[in-house]
């Protein structure tokens, strides 16, 4: 499978709760690293286990895809009834069909407020 259409399939089957499907794209020492919150999951099944346990009431709309090669970056708005509005930046590696590792940046919306000496250039959005 081309890089990008792996990573397209991996947000689809996520929003489905297709978590077989959700593994079958994935590596079985697949490595993705968090480094907003401090953590490592280690292995195709934590990584599943930890999107099919998340609390439910989310959604997840694809902003965007970039790939060059084997690294895919991907923007995606999360929303959920309870815990606000997510953004989430994701850097992955596909090799051979399957993807091997990511680095994701998870955001909430508006949980690094601007500093006061910065509104002279810019505008809030």
């Amino acid at each position: 499978m081309e890089p990008s259409k792996a990573i397209e399939a991996l947000w689809d089957r996520m929003q489905a709760r297709d978590w077989k499907g959700l593994g079958e794209l994935l590596a079985e020492d697949l490595v993705v690293e968090w480094p907003v919150s401090r953590e490592r999951i280690e292995g195709r099944e934590n990584f599943v286990r930890i999107n099919a346990e998340y609390p439910e009431g989310w959604a997840i709309k694809v902003l965007r895809i970039v790939a060059n090669g084997e690294v895919v970056v991907s923007e995606v708005e999360v929303p959920h009834d309870a815990m606000g509005v997510h953004r989430v930046v994701s850097f992955w590696t596909v090799r051979g069909g399957k993807i091997v590792d990511g680095r994701e940046y998870w955001t909430e919306l508006g949980s690094d407020p601007s500093p006061e000496w910065r509104a002279a250039y810019v505008q809030r959005v």
